[in-house]
């Protein structure tokens, strides 16, 4: 079996490509960045929304967005 990797996951396949595409973001996401509109940027958000919608989890891109554009 073929190992082919995606931004975040392994995916396990029998001799054949697959891909991912990215997906929009869940409600308990929508909720957690309705709260973090409260005290960050829209430019902070807009970049944990892209990242999120890539994969990454809320925590992970909150702090790649600290990182990149600050609060």
């Amino acid at each position: 079996m073929a190992y082919h990797s995606t931004k975040n996951q392994m995916i396990k396949t029998k001799g054949k490509a697959t891909t991912r595409k990215p997906k929009g973001l869940t409600d308990a996401q929508k909720k957690q960045l309705k709260e973090a509109e409260k005290t960050h940027t829209k430019k902070h958000i807009d970049l944990m929304k892209k990242l999120m919608k890539g994969g990454m989890s809320f925590s992970k891109a909150h702090n790649e967005a600290l990182k990149k554009v600050g609060k």
